[in-house]
């Protein structure tokens, strides 16, 4: 059983880079399943035994990334003990290092989409893996509050992670600059911004956050 998992989880693995690997090398998306799997050596059934279609796969990706995130981050043994925003931004540093290191397949797929990143249908199990992400963080420090006027609103929350996550996108995909280092100041800037919002102390974090996001994008 444990021999026949293992081969089941390669093959997964095998189609997921073949995919990405395709697309890169011949600049489309598969014409057909039959075209693709020819290309790969791996049958129609063994790429059906993990995806209903091309389209699937693609939203398997992301989930992918997201996955190999969450792997990443429960490594480090000191993660739980993470303040709520420590932990969300080891989130958005780590799964954009995942990123980086796909950069050339995420950025054929944001392109091939024009970048109408809310339309994009590959996005849309990533929404709700980085959604219930978000919403985890409120539920736990919620737990630690005994007034309900105190605890915030996990689905307002989990929604302006997901918009942040967008916007971070869009700035990781346009960074120019050596590692990708604005990207990071971004990052960091944008997670203090959205925590000083729920503890109602936004002011300083916001004029420093626009003053960075006008000089970036209007300088």
């Amino acid at each position: 059983m444990a021999a026949k998992k293992a081969t089941a989880i390669s093959i997964k693995d095998q189609i997921i880079s073949g995919y990405m690997t395709y697309v890169l090398e011949h600049e489309k998306v598969p014409a057909s399943v039959y075209k693709f799997c020819k290309s790969i050596d791996v049958t129609e059934d063994q790429f059906y035994g993990h995806f209903g279609s091309i389209e699937n796969l693609q939203k398997s990706i992301w989930d992918t990334f997201f996955e190999k995130t969450q792997k990443l981050m429960e490594k480090n043994k000191e993660f739980d003990s993470f303040s709520n925003k420590d932990k969300m931004l080891t989130f958005f540093f780590t799964f954009f290092e995942m990123l980086t290191l796909n950069r050339s397949y995420v950025l054929f797929t944001l392109n091939q989409q024009g970048f109408m990143l809310k339309k994009m249908g590959q996005l849309k199990s990533l929404r709700k893996h980085i959604k219930g992400f978000a919403a985890e963080l409120i539920d736990e420090g919620n737990e630690t509050k005994s007034f309900k006027i105190s605890k915030h609103n996990p689905s307002l929350f989990s929604e302006g992670a997901w918009f942040q996550f967008l916007f971070l996108l869009k700035f990781w995909r346009d960074d120019s600059s050596p590692s990708f280092e604005k990207t990071d100041i971004a990052i960091e800037k944008s997670v203090q911004t959205i925590f000083d919002v729920f503890d109602n102390t936004p002011l300083d974090s916001i004029i420093d956050f626009g003053k960075f996001l006008y000089k970036e994008n209007m300088g």
